[in-house]
This record gives structure tokens, sequence and C-alpha cells, in this order.
């Protein structure tokens, strides 16, 4: 099982206008469990906003496998939610590594 991790910094909209964003960068990116083979869960969450500096969000996903997590990073669903997010996404860093058996 790997664990993929990516942390987002997002372009600098209204508050009302950054909560609608953030509504639909977890609605795109969640809609991909079921539907990206191998893909076994994910979430996406903002961070709390109490601490200066923090990310804004989050996403946390598991795959059965890499090769799982490659196919996914390529899949047409994967690749139209990415985009659509990318629009918001001033910065990201990302990590993935394999959780223990």
């Amino acid at each position: 099982m790997i664990r993929h991790i990516v942390a987002f910094r997002l372009t600098d909209p209204e508050a009302a206008e950054r909560d609608a964003r953030v509504r639909g960068i977890h609605d795109r990116l969640t809609a991909l469990v079921g539907v990206i083979p191998g893909l076994v869960g994910m979430q996406v969450e903002p961070d709390l906003g109490e601490v200066a500096g923090h990310w804004d969000l989050v996403l946390v996903s598991e795959h059965e496998s890499a090769a799982a997590l490659a196919a996914y990073q390529v899949h047409p669903a994967h690749v139209d939610a990415s985009g659509w997010v990318g629009q918001f996404i001033a910065e990201r860093a990302a990590v993935d590594y394999a959780l223990p058996a």
C-alpha cells in the first residue's frame, strides 16, 4: 500500500471565494475514489488556519501499489480533476511512501 500526500498553497482569493474553491477541490478529488482502479481512499482537508505559514490544503490518498499510484497520475479522470484544481494552486509539495505491511 502506498500513501500519497500533497500539500497545496492556494492563490489568494477573497475568503468566501476561497471556501468555495476548497469545497470544489475536495469534491472533485474525493470523487475519484471508486472511479480509478487501485485508489483505495482519499481525504482532502483544509488547514485549521490557526498557525501562520501552514499550507492551505492537504490531500492524503492510499493506493494498492506503486503501479496503482502511477496509473492514478495519468488516469483521464485524475488529469481532468488536476487541471481544474491547478488553476487555484500557487504551490504544491508531495511525498509518497510505502505503508508497513
